[in-house]
């Protein structure tokens, strides 16, 4: 019995999904789009799907149900991708080869750094100072500018 209503309860959840017209899908995806992305609102650490359903007049299961749907990913995974989009973009620009790890995490809204590595790894397959590294070995001039700040850059370890 229990069982049942689990899988009951569960077809009961994702029924909502179906009760978002297309047309309102549309234009609720253009309003997350242009909150979350062109307002950057992923910056913010506290920018809740609440309060982006709140911003919008409506509730988390739409909010939910639009972004699942049109994104394929939950509401976190949706805004920690562009929060490493961006990351991505400041670990390589030489501009910012002095920030750290904490640094970057904090300017595209991780709550700390390890959120931030997790989800990048999650991601990306390899952590943001190995991303880092790895574009530094691609780029001889950052290795160069590196060096000259009196760093040096990071070795292959032999086994």
């Amino acid at each position: 019995m229990a069982k049942y209503n689990i899988i009951e309860k569960k077809e009961k959840e994702a029924a909502y999904r179906s009760l978002v017209s297309p047309k309102m899908m549309d234009e609720m995806q253009e309003k997350i789009m242009n909150i979350i992305v062109m307002q950057k609102k992923y910056r913010d650490k506290d920018f809740s799907a609440k309060k982006l359903a709140e911003e919008l007049g409506t509730n988390t299961r739409y909010i939910s149900a639009v972004v699942n749907v049109r994104f394929h990913m939950n509401y976190t995974s949706f805004v920690n991708k562009y929060r490493i989009d961006e990351a991505m973009t400041i670990l390589v620009d030489k501009r910012f080869q002095d920030l750290r790890m904490e640094e970057v995490s904090d300017m595209v809204g991780f709550a700390n750094r390890q959120s931030f590595y997790a989800s990048f790894y999650r991601v990306m397959g390899m952590t943001p100072r190995d991303y880092r590294m790895q574009h530094l070995k691609q780029h001889p001039a950052m290795k160069a500018t590196a060096a000259k700040r009196g760093r040096k850059p990071k070795t292959e370890k032999k086994n």
